[in-house]
Parts: structure tokens; C-alpha cells; sequence
């Protein structure tokens, strides 16, 4: 005959019997009582170690007790109310409490200001947020979570993130390749952002600028800034822009006239398509398709000067509009790059997914009141998708890459003595 040896459960104790019943009545109370108790006990260890144990009398003791006093620390996005002990030192003046200088320093509410307002939600509804209407922790004035609150604890935290992310050193990052790309807020209004990748084919945001225009001063003070936090302009690297002309110009006075620029195929189609008519769409998206898919650039450059021919007479500006910075367009062909890694880095895809989330996170703006208000936006956005930001696709051959680029700085480096010494 069996038996069963389990023991039968043990009578829960009174203690216990109460935690149940908080939590069943409000898991909010329930943590908030069991963080307080935890609190509590770490300041009276700190007292006691700079005191000594309660009406003892111990002669190494720094300081003596001196009643209790309320302060507040951060909890749910808000502000409560916690009693703590005061400590004097023997020569008069207040000691302060490690564990509660911690818990009141630690940037909790900025922290939660900052994650919910990049993940669109309001300032108008952030008490929402973070605290239950019907809850029983309470948010009176001075709680920490109206609106104004909010805001300011985002605007310090963002400019902060904005400062690191605009000084940190980019020395030790292994950039193969570089994009740079504009986005307009408003009429007056423009940001240039770049984004590198590594050998590795992790993806990291480097900088940000504004300015009024996508022009050159505002791309060379965005240059200036990367090179002076440790990007050398000495090394081979592949830059990716959008086809302003300004972009080229600044780069290759910053990285010289051997540096690697690939113009975006895509906003390069999109450019001609919008003044180019329906009927000539499916033509020519197949020539520039077929010529981009092409392994030799000699073939690919001629197949499309053959059809600016072509469009030349009945559409000469178009025609002019493809020509236009031809070479820039089929870098990635020139350097004989393998046709996935072609792919990734013919266009500007990676910063144009960058500029999507900086979209979404600034979606809730309706006004931008100046220049640094969009700086901290924009910053905190890119910081957001660098948390999103997966290898690059191709990264097993980005080997291929660092090789091709020495190979064409070494050939552009060569050229001009070799035409010296044939004149002579």
C-alpha cells in the first residue's frame, strides 16, 4: 500500500495573510509599501553605521540621530512622500544618508518622461501614464506628473542625451562607410544627419547638424564635427548621399578629392520619374534597373548615356538630369563590389529608415519654436533607432569593401603624378 509523504502545506502566517491582502486590494500599494520598508531599512543601516546601535554609547560613533524628517523620491513617473531619518555630526551640521542621497538623485522621472514621450505619448496624458485613474497612489500638485512636469524633465534629459551623443569619441569605431542625409522640418529649417557602419556591419549615428539650407556649410560643419571627435580623414571610406550637390563638394574638401561618394539610385530614379511622363516610367525604370544590376560600369555608363540620348530631344532637361553626376552613381559598380553588397550601399536606405523614426517619435510636434528644441528631438530619435538598428545585410563582405577602397584611394592618389610624368 502506498502512501502520500507530501506534507501538507503550513498555515500561512498572519504577515503573509496581510502582503496577500494588499496586493489583491492594489499591486501599486503593495510595491510602494514593500520599496518604502526596503528604503527604510537601508537609511537605518546607514544610520546606525554612523551613529552606532540606538541608545548605545559608542565612542567611535561620526554623528547622532536628530528625529525624522519628509522628503521625496521618484516612483511611477511621479513624486511621493517618504519619511526618513535626519543624522546632525558632532560638529553641529547635517550628514548626509547614502541610500537616500541614491534614491532621490537617481533620474527616474526624466528616465520616464523621456521613454514615454518617444513612444508618442503626450505630456497631456502622461499622469495617465504612469498612475491608474482609479488607483490608490496618490498624484496631488506637486506630484511631478502634469504636463509641465513632464516637459521640463524631457527637455533637461534630451539636452543632456544631445550634449554625450554630439561629443563622444568616434575613434574607435571602424567606419567603412558613411551616410549623410537632410531632414526638413519647416521652411527655414534643415537637419543633416550621418550615420556610419563598421567593419563588423554594425550601424551607429554620428552627428547632427542644423541649419536653414542643405547647403555646403551646413554639410562642412557636420564634417568638422566628425573629424574633430577622432574620424580621420585619412582613411578610405565610402560616403553615401542623397544627390545635393553640397554633400559632394564638402566631402571631398574635408576627405580629399580620392574620396568614394555614391549618389542614392534611388532618389536619383525618383528625381527623374517626377519629370519624366507617366507613359516613359516603365522604360526607363527598366534601363536604369539593367544598368545598375550590371557587374562592368563601362557597360553601365553607356547604356545610360543611350538613353539621355534617346529622351535628349523631346526631354533635353531630363536628359541633362540623368547625366548629371554620372559617375557618382555607379561608385559601387566602379569599385567592383559584390551585387549584394551593391544593394546595400547604392542608396541611402539605412538613413532613410533612421529619418522614419525620427518621424514617428516627433509625430506629437506641432511647433517647432527653434533650432534647439529640433536638435534635442531629432538626437533623442536617432538614439531611439539605433536601439532598432540591426548588421548590415551583406557584412560578411564588407572585407570586399575596405579592400576595393584602398585599391581606388591608392589608383586616385597615382594619377596625378603619372600625367605629370607622361607631359614631361
Amino acid at each position: 500500500m502506498t502512501r502520500d509523504i507530501t506534507p501538507a502545506g503550513s498555515p500561512a502566517t498572519g504577515a503573509v495573510d496581510e502582503a496577500f491582502a494588499e496586493v489583491r486590494a492594489s499591486f501599486d500599494r503593495f510595491c510602494l509599501a514593500a520599496g518604502i520598508e526596503a528604503l527604510g531599512t537601508m537609511m537605518e543601516a546607514d544610520v546606525t553605521a554612523a551613529c552606532g546601535p540606538r541608545h548605545g554609547r559608542d565612542a567611535a560613533r561620526r554623528a547622532h540621530r536628530w528625529g525624522r524628517t519628509r522628503g521625496r523620491i521618484g516612483f511611477h513617473g511621479g513624486k511621493i512622500e517618504v519619511e526618513r531619518p535626519r543624522v546632525r555630526g558632532l560638529d553641529g551640521r547635517e550628514v548626509t544618508i547614502p541610500s537616500w542621497e541614491t534614491a532621490a538623485e537617481e533620474d527616474w522621472l526624466g528616465r520616464w518622461a523621456m521613454n514615454l514621450m518617444l513612444i508618442n505619448v503626450s505630456t497631456r496624458r502622461f499622469g495617465r501614464a504612469v498612475r491608474l485613474p482609479e488607483g490608490d497612489v496618490p498624484a496631488p500638485a506637486g506630484s511631478g506628473v502634469s504636463k509641465s512636469a513632464a516637459s521640463r524633465r524631457f527637455v533637461a534629459l534630451s539636452a543632456a542625451r544631445l550634449a554625450d551623443f554630439m561629443a563622444a569619441d568616434l575613434s574607435a569605431l571602424d567606419l567603412l562607410v558613411v551616410q549623410i542625409d537632410g531632414l526638413h522640418l519647416g521652411d527655414d529649417l534643415v537637419l543633416v544627419a550621418a550615420i556610419g557602419v563598421d567593419g563588423e556591419g554594425n550601424k551607429h549615428p554620428l552627428a547632427l547638424v542644423e541649419g536653414a539650407t542643405e547647403n555646403a556649410a551646413t554639410v562642412q560643419a557636420l564634417l568638422d564635427n566628425l573629424v574633430s571627435r577622432g574620424l580621420a580623414p585619412t582613411v578610405p571610406r565610402l560616403f553615401i548621399v542623397d544627390g545635393a550637390k553640397a554633400l559632394s563638394k564638402a566631402i571631398r574638401r574635408t576627405f580629399g578629392s580620392a574620396a568614394a561618394i555614391q549618389r542614392c539610385q534611388i532618389h536619383k530614379a525618383r528625381n527623374i520619374m517626377e519629370r519624366l511622363p507617366k507613359e516613359h516610367h516603365a522604360a526607363t525604370r527598366r534601363v536604369l534597373r539593367q544598368a545598375w544590376e550590371l557587374d562592368d560600369a563601362d557597360k553601365a555608363e553607356k547604356l545610360i548615356r543611350n538613353l539621355a540620348r534617346r529622351l535628349d530631344q523631346q526631354w533635353p532637361g531630363v536628359a541633362a538630369s540623368i547625366l548629371e553626376g554620372l559617375d557618382e552613381i555607379l561608385t559601387v559598380v566602379r569599385l567592383k563590389l559584390p551585387k549584394e553588397l551593391r544593394r546595400s550601399l547604392a542608396c541611402t536606405n539605412i538613413a532613410e529608415n533612421m529619418m522614419g523614426t525620427i518621424r514617428r517619435v516627433t509625430r506629437n510636434v506641432k511647433r517647432w519654436r527653434d533650432a534647439g528644441m529640433a536638435l534635442r528631438w531629432v538626437a533623442a530619435g536617432m538614439i531611439e533607432a539605433n536601439k532598432g538598428f540591426r548588421r548590415l545585410k551583406a557584412h560578411k563582405q564588407l572585407s570586399v569593401l575596405r579592400a576595393a577602397l584602398q585599391a581606388h584611394h591608392d589608383r586616385m592618389m597615382i594619377k596625378p603624378v603619372a600625367h605629370v610624368t607622361r607631359a614631361a
